[in-house]
């Protein structure tokens, strides 16, 4: 796994990277002289007072100096490298991956960005893939912080972009309300705070009150926008049939992987 820039600016959470270090069949390896803070770095985390940051180098820490339990496969990270080249053989095969080795200079932003040196290794890789990231899009009718990808908000609740006053009745929650980062226990915690600040707001009388407030009217609404919609009461069949299907294999179950499949098995087919 290469980072380009150091351990101090990697975007992964502590959950995140805590759980690489638990992996039943790999052992985690980290480079010390990769996780060592240059400088800049130094003084970034320094006036940051980031507590989940210095736990974050914490845990990267404990990686370097943990010796190998053997297991199966090793996961090795590393830091202050950007791939240049895939290298071939003859058949075509990929081989190698070229890296060139970086250091930090500051962006004149308040920030770091990483500039290639001279320096550079070849990495013995017979499969690539490459993360291609996750960026926010724009929802028609709402603000949007193209910088961030995320809609603008306090706590979930989504801001008017000419007062950064709270939308009323208009609520993000995941990633487009902060970002493509956290594990699933990340997001409980997010939608939480979310709901939290919509029972809020009912409870002070500041949403806006529906014209037909029917629950059987949200329901046609939805069937209207997504008629794939799958409710509750689907989604526990669902989960039976899949348990069903795992038995006789022994499994906890058989998952459907297609939206056809799903459909088919409500007897919804498209």
């Amino acid at each position: 796994m290469l980072g380009r820039r150091g351990p101090a600016q990697a975007a992964f959470t502590n959950p995140e990277v805590k759980e690489l270090g638990e992996l039943a069949g790999a052992d985690i390896r980290v480079q010390e002289d990769e996780i060592a803070l240059d400088p800049l770095s130094q003084a970034e985390v320094e006036q940051s007072d980031d507590r989940k940051l210095k736990r974050k180098l914490e845990i990267l820490g404990e990686f370097a100096t943990r010796s190998p339990a053997e297991k199966r496969r090793t996961l090795t990270i590393r830091f202050l490298v950007s791939p240049v080249e895939l290298v071939g053989n003859e058949a075509g095969q990929v081989v190698g991956l070229r890296v060139v080795r970086n250091q930090l200079v500051a962006d004149g932003r308040g920030g770091l960005r990483a500039e290639a040196t001279d320096q550079s290794e070849l990495l013995p890789v017979g499969l690539v893939f490459r993360s291609v990231g996750y960026h926010g899009v724009p929802l028609v009718g709402l603000p949007f912080d193209e910088k961030r990808g995320v809609v603008p908000n306090d706590r979930g609740r989504v801001l008017a972009p000419s007062s950064d006053a709270p939308i009323p009745g208009v609520y993000v929650s995941g990633w487009i309300k902060r970002g493509p980062s956290g594990v699933i226990g990340t997001n409980k915690k997010d939608a939480l705070e979310t709901v939290e600040a919509m029972m809020e707001d009912l409870a002070s009388g500041k949403l806006p009150s529906p014209d037909h407030p029917q629950p059987a009217t949200v329901e046609s609404f939805v069937r209207q926008r997504q008629p794939e919609v799958v409710t509750y009461a689907d989604w526990e069949r669902i989960n039976q049939l899949e348990m069903d299907r795992g038995e006789p294999q022994g499994r906890p179950r058989v998952k459907f992987t297609s939206t056809k499949e799903i459909l088919a098995a409500l007897n919804r087919e498209e």
